[in-house]
């Protein structure tokens, strides 16, 4: 590609909104342009970026043995309320009406459809198993769409979709996905993480999601010193500590703690270690209100609160008028000791070991203390509830938990048989008889490992593509092009010669000065510089450097064209 025919628009400002690093370097390198919230044009830059890791999903998705297909973006109402997703998906599902009042939305995700598409085309066992897959746009109209194409409210995604007769084969097919995402991120050249990971609003019976490592990242997971074991920390489970509750020497204590609300607050009006505390929060359960427990030093995980048999798949807090009027005083002051006895309590498994512990008295501007299990608190039953942390013994037993930061760019479910039942997709089994079929889903978003790979490879110059998702591999920077018909004419020849070889080269011919021919080259990420000059052409040498190394290398021509071989 010769720049001079080429629309590359780069900047040196970008906008006060745009925080993280993949924001800044997209808008500054002019790959993205926004339209509107959450909404922006690909360049055409961006857009070669896009396609390259587009074309290494779609190669492997067809050699793991998937199905392409198009569905359509918008999707009728009717078939979102036969899974009963059209009220609960929330605010995130756009929804529009036709010239004749008909609802639609514009697909966040496709299960409703590629499930109708099944329960029509696929009518016996012998078709199956099948996995169908397509790379389209979806929208989800997130609340505070932010980062640029990061959290973008439209995106460009890879969505998989398995259909099975079996468990048994939709087990196997879920290790196929597991290994070609595996596969897509390692020819992409990224440092990336499969996780145990929560099913969440899609439901499902097992699930991974695939995260590439970056500080910037906005999801923690953990992950073992002494295995594979890796999880969302949302999903991680805290084992169960060794030993047993030691017997309660302490007498049952108020004390006055006027206007000490926090665990922190609390700890240190009473000279307590803050493991040695109760924290009670109230949540919304499906008949009125639950107590969970943790330690003090713990925090309360919502996601394995949400799983509990009390709650209604979610975990809200409750307000301050609910708590006031259930037991009669303000947050910041609640604890186990005497709740109403049609209120489950939930304790976590490290703070039902607690003996002679503080918590809230139930009764503003007081806290108990020298409390114990059973003597003055039931317990309605003990679970994991609470939030790993650093040095957490691992859950396989091998190691102890570290954290990292990741970017989540891929997820693989075991959906079973949720949205096949809903919509009545059945096949014939080898004894004639219909069965529901089981489903997989397997996810990536195309357009956000972009940002993701700029996240993990950049420097104070610009973006550092790993190679396969480069714009170009090579690019020539000739110095005083249209001076020296010499260096005219080498970069001519070379840029022919690099393409023959199958190698995408960008020929900067816009006539710019070294310095922000340079700076251009760096900004945009392409791996390999080769500069022509004068002084080199008379020496026999071409100036090369690899995008992020310090120092030029002098090569011959040979030289050159050998890192190319």
């Amino acid at each position: 590609m010769r720049l001079s025919r080429f629309h590359l628009a780069t900047v040196k400002e970008v906008p006060a909104d745009a925080e993280i690093i993949s924001h800044k370097l997209m808008l500054r390198a002019g790959m993205i342009r926004k339209l509107a919230a959450g909404i922006y044009t690909w360049s055409p830059l961006g857009l070669r970026v896009l396609r390259r890791v587009e074309t290494i999903v779609r190669e492997e998705m067809n050699r793991a043995g998937a199905v392409e297909l198009l569905m359509p973006s918008i999707q009728p109402q009717e078939l979102w309320e036969e899974t009963g997703r059209w009220q609960k998906f929330g605010g995130q599902l756009l929804k529009i009406k036709d010239r004749k009042e008909a609802g639609y939305c514009y697909g966040p995700t496709h299960e409703e459809v590629v499930t109708d598409f099944a329960r029509h085309e696929l009518k016996s066992y012998k078709q199956l198993p099948i996995n169908f897959y397509q790379i389209q746009t979806k929208f989800r109209d997130e609340i505070r769409p932010r980062f640029g194409i990061m959290r973008a409210r439209e995106f460009l995604m890879k969505d998989a979709y398995s259909f099975h007769v079996d468990a048994e084969s939709l087990a196997a097919e879920y290790r196929n996905m597991y290994d070609t995402y595996t596969r897509i991120f390692t020819r992409l050249g990224l440092r990336f993480r499969a996780v145990d990971a929560d099913t969440g609003a899609i439901g499902g019976s097992a699930s991974h999601e695939f995260h590439v490592l970056a500080d910037s990242g906005e999801d923690a997971i953990v992950f073992s010193s002494g295995s594979d074991y890796a999880a969302n920390v949302e999903k991680a489970e805290a084992l169960a500590p060794t030993g047993t509750r030691p017997a309660a020497t302490a007498t049952l204590e108020t004390v006055d703690t006027p206007t000490q609300k926090t665990i922190e607050e609390v700890s240190a009006h009473l000279g307590v270690a803050a493991e040695r505390c109760i924290k009670t929060i109230l949540v919304r359960g499906s008949d009125g209100l639950v107590a969970l427990c943790v330690r003090g030093d713990h925090e309360v995980n919502e996601v394995k609160a949400a799983r509990l048999a009390e709650m209604p798949g979610e975990s809200v807090l409750a307000e301050e008028a609910e708590i006031e009027r259930a037991i009669g005083c303000k947050p910041g002051f609640i604890g186990p000791v005497g709740l109403p006895a049609d209120m489950p309590v939930i304790v976590d498994r490290d703070a039902a070991l607690l003996a002679d512990f503080v918590c809230g008295a139930n009764a503003d501007g007081k806290h108990l203390r020298g409390v114990n299990w059973e003597r003055d608190a039931r317990i309605t039953r003990v679970v994991d509830l609470r939030k790993v942390v650093e040095g957490d013994t691992a859950p396989d037993g091998n190691g102890t938990l570290s954290f990292a930061r990741g970017i989540e760019v891929g997820h693989v479910f075991q959906l079973g048989s949720k949205y096949a039942e809903a919509l009545g997709a059945t096949v014939l089994d080898d004894q004639g008889k219909a069965t529901v079929m089981s489903m997989g889903c397997y996810g990536i978003g195309v357009s956000r490992i972009v940002a993701a790979a700029i996240e993990q490879n950049n420097d104070e110059a610009g973006i550092l593509w790993p190679e396969a998702m480069a714009p170009w591999q090579v690019v020539i920077c000739p110095i005083n092009m249209a001076q020296s018909a010499a260096v005219r004419e080498e970069a001519e020849r070379l840029y022919e010669e690099l393409g023959a070889r199958g190698i995408e080269v960008a020929l900067d011919d816009r006539g710019l000065r070294p310095g922000p021919m340079f700076a251009d080259a760096e900004l945009i990420g392409i791996p390999h510089r080769i500069v022509i000059g004068d002084r080199g052409l008379a020496a026999g040498t071409y100036e090369y450097r690899r995008r992020g190394e310090a120092e030029n290398r002098s090569l011959s021509r040979d030289e050159l064209l050998a890192l190319f071989d």
